[in-house]
């Protein structure tokens, strides 16, 4: 039997995974995970052999919960089931240490073998996005202007941006400034929507 841990923010959705998963002769669910914060705590007492991982999560992220699953047993094979197909998503995971990644809306047959797959150590990437991804790029925002990206996504002034992430204002409008003209964005509030959509922040 494969052993599968379902992280999901939203219980419905764990719910209707895991019953489609274990119609499924060789695989069970062994545990599930509300948050990203307790992924990690679940994978160390669980070692599951496939934990099934959703991207977007209050505190912490799927990407973010991934590394904590990985460090919490090495042995478990990360698979992202998510509703958002972007490519910065897809390659945020896969350096994360994520062995696959797949949309919800896929067919239930093909989560199955995605799993399974993922479980014989393959690598497993949602054709459509494969190909967005390999289009669009490597994300080209630095770590830096993709916090002060995030941070004024809500229109919050500069100074307060500057003032949470320990930079002078005029630091804080030169990545704006930067982050910009790299997503060839009008303004910054155009920018960040732009960076959201594409899963670079």
């Amino acid at each position: 039997m494969i052993r599968l841990l379902l992280v999901d923010d939203q219980a419905l959705v764990r719910g209707a995974l895991g019953a489609l998963l274990e119609l499924e002769d060789d695989l069970v669910v062994v545990g599930e995970a509300g948050d990203g914060d307790a992924a990690g705590i679940r994978a160390a007492e669980l070692t599951p052999d496939v934990c099934l991982m959703d991207i977007q999560m209050p505190r912490t992220d799927g990407i973010e919960a991934t590394r904590a699953v990985l460090a919490a047993s090495p042995a478990t094979r990360v698979l992202i089931v998510t509703t958002f197909a972007r490519p910065g998503y897809l390659r945020g995971a896969l350096d994360a240490g994520a062995s696959g990644f797949i949309v919800k809306d896929a067919p239930p047959e093909r989560l199955a073998d995605a799993v399974r797959r993922v479980h014989a150590g393959l690598r497993v990437v949602d054709s459509a996005l494969a190909e967005a991804s390999l289009f669009d790029g490597a994300n080209p925002l630095t770590e830096r202007e993709q916090q002060v990206l995030r941070l004024s996504a809500d229109g919050r002034p500069i100074a307060r941006i500057a003032a949470e992430v320990f930079l002078s204002a005029g630091t804080v409008r030169n990545h704006l400034s930067s982050a910009i003209g790299k997503t060839s964005a009008a303004n910054r509030a155009e920018a960040a929507r732009l960076a959201h959509d594409k899963g670079w922040i």
